[in-house]
């Protein structure tokens, strides 16, 4: 409520009136807090506490970036796929919300694999790009979920809508564990695994520190960008629902 200073006709009291016009104190998300101060330490843990790369130098930096970005990746794409078969199975609109939502997240994160990967390649291999298995593979992946987002942007009808792009989601994951294993099928420029391997990771324990520090901190933005996607998502319904 607020207060107008405009006098009342006769006995001169102060109008009482609705306050929509009032300012709202915006409120910041504990969620939001916690994810800038695990950034802040992240960019400790990867630019100060891990040490340097003999052979890469100070470029090898980047590895701290792109991995938890291939991560977040796979972890998107894989909730699109659960909530695709989710959606097909019970046609109810929450899942295909909930993978429209995760599949707009990993594809910005494919993104910053496909751009980290090509920095770093041109630093080591002398190019930008290559077309060995794993580069192709994730470049196939980035452009099947491009083509996913297509999709939701150009159907009209929401039924329809949503049961092609489920399908898309659904198949488009099949490139997920190609990509994983293409180092292992494939003669290929890209680095081997370095962490998940039968003798231990192939790295000092600084930096593996400094890696789980990025994947907790990537995927506690994967969560608050999820929940800011999704209450968007309510929003627009909402919305929907008054016009109508």
């Amino acid at each position: 409520m607020s207060i107008e200073s405009k006098p009342a006709a006769r006995t001169g009291a102060p109008v009482v009136t609705d306050g929509t016009a009032a300012a709202h104190k915006t409120r910041v998300s504990p969620l939001a807090i916690v994810v800038l101060v695990m950034l802040a330490v992240f960019a400790y843990f990867a630019f100060v506490f891990a040490p340097e790369d003999e052979l890469q130098g100070a470029m090898q930096r980047i590895f701290y970036i792109h991995v938890p970005s291939a991560w977040i990746c796979f972890v998107g794409f894989g909730v699109t796929f659960l909530s695709s078969i989710a959606y097909l199975s019970s046609r109810k609109e929450k899942w295909d919300t909930i993978a429209a939502s995760s599949a707009e997240i990993g594809t910005l994160f494919t993104t910053v694999v496909l751009a980290t990967g090509m920095m770093w390649g041109h630093a080591i291999w002398g190019v930008y790009w290559t077309w060995e298995p794993r580069l192709t593979s994730f470049l196939v992946l980035w452009l099947m979920y491009l083509g996913y987002l297509a999709v939701r942007a150009y159907v009209p009808d929401p039924a329809r809508r949503a049961r092609f792009s489920a399908v898309i989601g659904i198949i488009a994951f099949i490139d997920v564990p190609i990509i994983y294993l293409s180092v292992n099928w494939w003669r290929t420029l890209h680095p081997q695994q370095v962490i998940i391997t039968g003798d231990g990771p192939h790295m000092p324990g600084a930096m593996v520190i400094a890696l789980m520090v990025g994947l907790t901190t990537f995927s506690l933005v994967y969560v608050y960008l999820m929940r800011l996607r999704l209450d968007v998502a309510r929003l627009a319904t909402q919305l929907e629902e008054i016009e109508s």
